[in-house]
């Protein structure tokens, strides 16, 4: 009996610390693990016993290159439990500081973590030598998405100034002009290099997946909407977890999710185009069906190309923002707690975020689930390193785990966002 293992102690170019493991015997594949070794972080155990507006600021504490959306989650479920629906220009600058988000994370993302795997070069820093003007130009990209979140949430890491209600400032008409004319150069800029990653060769590999995202009826989803699949789910966010399920396994320290009958999920920008190309921006949209995102695309490889793409929508996006901004009377509405379960689901760059609160008459949390996007992504990843392998049995270790890590990469994972969902029990004797 042959045995063949694949390994990767430490998963380079994502955020935080995973590992991979394949075996293969008698050329068939017989495990593959996506190993999440991060401690867990207990952010739910956290949140129990503090008060509902403390959640915004502790949660965007999760991850330091999404914060946004785990800042837009808790307010959200906040509002909800209160009945409070945030509006107008408000609503519009929430939307503008996701966008400083998407921006951001997405060029981080392609031009300094995935790129490289299809130029054949170990990282950014070596593929700057020979194409520095894209590694410059995703600095760029990315620092302008910063700037928004600057403005917007007083900092690019962990934002401070989103609050339940709204934000405790809001910024002029005046501040947010100065953005445009870098927007207008980043829109013609992303517009040329999600051209050129359509240019790249992507592995032939096509998987029948269900795409999960959020939709709503007049705009691309970023903070609202029902969950949709491609294989007919429409359901409100305050049904999640009749649809999904979180389940720990052995080789990891974040749950791992998937549908309640057992079924991967595939979450972030691929799924979005997927269920929302018809809501995308004009430039965005154009860009999408030059190469061939009017309807889904199942090769997880070309995802940079989709990434490429909602930086476009982003760019457009704000700029339509800022365009049509008034500044608004006040920075927040009024919030008053009152006991009961609030729901939100938000998309962040690598896909749905889901938040839910229970909290007291008095406003203090009771209880708290969040499921990252990573979390839900693990296992459709774990399927398509299951997938390709075999596909490619025959190939060498090394072109196997290279190929196998990129494979991890299309995801855009960010393990330290997963890997706080084990439940804290202390017991004192």
């Amino acid at each position: 009996m042959r045995t063949r293992k694949i390994k990767v102690d430490y998963l380079t170019r994502v955020e935080g610390e995973g590992a991979m493991y394949v075996e293969i015997k008698n050329n068939k594949v017989t495990d593959v693990q996506l190993k999440i070794f991060e401690p867990p972080r207990f952010f739910e155990a956290f949140l129990r016993g503090r008060t509902y507006l403390e959640a915004p600021d502790i949660t965007a504490r999760i991850c330091g290159i999404c914060p946004v959306a785990y800042l837009m989650g808790a307010s959200h479920a906040m509002e909800n439990i209160a009945g409070v629906k945030i509006d107008g220009q408000l609503r519009e600058l929430r939307r503008l500081l996701y966008c400083g988000e998407w921006i951001e994370s997405h060029a981080l993302h392609a031009f300094m973590l995935h790129l490289p795997d299809f130029l054949g070069y170990p990282d950014a820093i070596r593929m700057a030598k020979d194409h520095k003007n894209f590694v410059e130009l995703g600095i760029r990209l990315k620092r302008l998405g910063n700037q928004i979140m600057i403005i917007l949430g007083g900092r690019e890491i962990h934002p401070i100034n989103v609050k339940v209600g709204g934000f405790y400032k809001v910024p002029s008409k005046e501040t947010l002009t100065v953005l445009v004319s870098e927007l207008k150069w980043a829109l013609k800029s992303a517009v040329e290099a999600t051209e050129f990653f359509a240019t790249l060769k992507f592995p032939d590999f096509e998987q029948d997946y269900n795409f999960v995202a959020l939709s709503h009826p007049n705009e691309y989803p970023i903070n609202e909407g029902n969950l949709v699949s491609n294989r007919g789910i429409n359901i409100l966010v305050s049904e999640y977890d009749t649809v999904f399920e979180e389940k720990h396994i052995k080789h990891s320290n974040a749950l791992q999710g998937q549908f309640k009958d057992g079924g991967s999920c595939h979450l972030g920008p691929l799924a979005r185009l997927a269920l929302n190309y018809d809501k995308l921006s004009p430039v965005a949209k154009e860009t999408a069906k030059k190469f061939g995102f009017s309807s889904a695309c199942h090769n997880p490889f070309r995802s940079i190309i989709a990434r490429g793409v909602e930086i476009i929508f982003a760019i457009e996006e704000s700029l339509r923002i800022i365009d049509q901004y008034k500044m608004p009377q006040d920075p927040c509405v009024d919030i008053k707690p009152k006991a009961g379960t609030g729901y939100a689901c938000t998309e962040a760059p690598r896909g749905i975020c889901y938040h839910r609160y229970t909290i007291n008459s008095e406003g203090i949390i009771q209880d708290a689930k969040i499921a990252s996007p990573t979390t839900m992504n693990q296992k459709v990843t774990e399927d398509d390193l299951y997938h390709y392998v075999t596909k490619n049995i025959n190939a060498s270790d090394e072109d196997l785990k290279f190929v196998c890590e990129q494979a991890i990469r299309n995801y855009d994972p960010c393990i330290s966002c997963s890997a706080h969902f084990l439940k804290l029990n202390v017991v004192r004797l």
